[in-house]
């Protein structure tokens, strides 16, 4: 019996542009934290090894934080002899002067456990009865597909067989195919199961195969479209030729929600949620009063903190331009309003008639007046 711990798409150094530099910071440590979770997985479930599908970087040559960090993760594993092996992927292809190289210092922190996918003729045998064959993307971007330079099933090898490559198949609408994995690669080359990165939500290709084709998905979303990403894949193999037992295990901290809400009652309600792990883009599609948009600016200010409070989302992002606000009555927001500031509202109202700018120089107007009446 085999036990592999599959994942892929981890993008550690990637920048979340969207997104302010403090709640960057925050997605970007998440990534690092999460190997330590995976690790412990692969020991809770007393895996043969862990298969890193490629795309463990962002980029080909990480910032020194990075390569430095996530090799540290590897190595405070205490007693562990499990092989673990990292294939470079699209975004982090091995080459000359990449962190996979072997003359990148990120090589000499790994512990002997660690096998790099160096070579187009990667081979590990993963005990008397399995086999594990690799090769590696050596650019961004490429038509040969990977799976079927892999070695063939001989005569008389009744070894479990595993492949591990990164690429894409040809099945996803409007997705750019990138070293084309065929769906076929497994009965052509005689594997068990063929472990791939790229595509960052979870797929099995085909389904209830004998021999599949799997993605994983990222184990930390990267962005509000990774639909199925999240979780690691547990696999178990009894002996080759027989389907293995597949468990998706759910490992990140995150998740991506992108929210509209149409009524303050709505926005009220997300504000009470618990959104400490989620990163919240929120779009406000609704109409308010001068009086009513002040609780729209309290709330959205309650999800996204300030330097005193934590906000109530773990990230956020804001979306007004749909947010309409209401002038209302000059008369019934200036009462009581010095007889000046009532003058240029008047003015502002009949303007903003025919203005953009006039209309929210008086809700300016407007707020001004309210906050000095508090």
């Amino acid at each position: 019996m085999l036990k592999l711990l599959h994942t892929a798409d981890l993008h550690l150094g990637c920048e979340f542009g969207q997104l302010d530099a403090d709640d960057r910071r925050k997605l970007a440590r998440a990534r690092l934290a999460v190997v330590e979770q995976i690790l412990a997985l692969a020991e809770q479930y007393g895996v043969d090894a862990v298969l890193w599908a490629g795309d463990i970087f962002d980029i080909s040559n990480p910032s020194d934080d990075w390569w430095e960090g996530f090799a540290r993760a590897l190595t405070v594993r205490q007693g562990w002899t499990r092989p673990v092996v990292l294939l470079p992927g699209n975004h982090d292809p091995l080459h000359e002067g990449s962190v996979y190289h072997r003359n990148h210092p990120f090589r000499q922190l790994l512990p002997t456990w660690v096998h790099v996918v160096d070579t187009d003729a990667f081979e590990l045998e993963l005990g008397p009865n399995a086999v594990l064959y690799a090769a590696p993307c050596r650019s961004t971007a490429g038509a040969e597909d990977l799976s079927l330079s892999l070695p063939a099933r001989t005569d008389g090898d009744r070894r479990i067989r595993i492949g591990l490559v990164h690429g894409s198949t040809f099945d996803l609408p409007g997705y750019q195919t990138n070293f084309p994995i065929a769906r076929d690669a497994p009965e052509q080359r005689g594997l068990d199961y063929l472990a791939v990165g790229d595509t960052h939500g979870y797929r099995e290709i085909p389904e209830n195969a004998i021999a599949p084709i799997v993605y994983p998905g990222a184990p930390e979303p990267t962005c509000f479209g990774d639909a199925g990403a999240g979780s690691v894949v547990l696999v178990t193999l009894k002996r080759s030729g027989t389907r293995p037992v597949l468990m998706r295990e759910r490992v990140a901290r995150w998740t991506w929600r992108d929210e509209t809400v149409t009524s303050i009652d709505s926005l009220r309600r997300l504000a009470n949620e618990d959104l400490s792990s989620t990163v919240l883009r929120l779009h406000l599609d609704l109409a308010v009063s001068v009086a009513e948009e002040k609780e729209v600016d309290a709330l959205t200010s309650l999800l996204k903190g300030n330097l005193a409070a934590s906000g109530r989302a773990g990230a956020f992002i804001l979306d007004r331009s749909r947010l309409e606000v209401s002038i209302g009555s000059v008369e019934d927001v200036m009462k009581d309003a010095p007889e000046t500031l009532v003058t240029v509202a008047a003015k502002l109202a009949q303007d903003g008639l025919h203005s953009d700018e006039a209309n929210r120089a008086l809700q300016m107007l407007y707020r001004l007046v309210g906050e000095v009446a508090m």
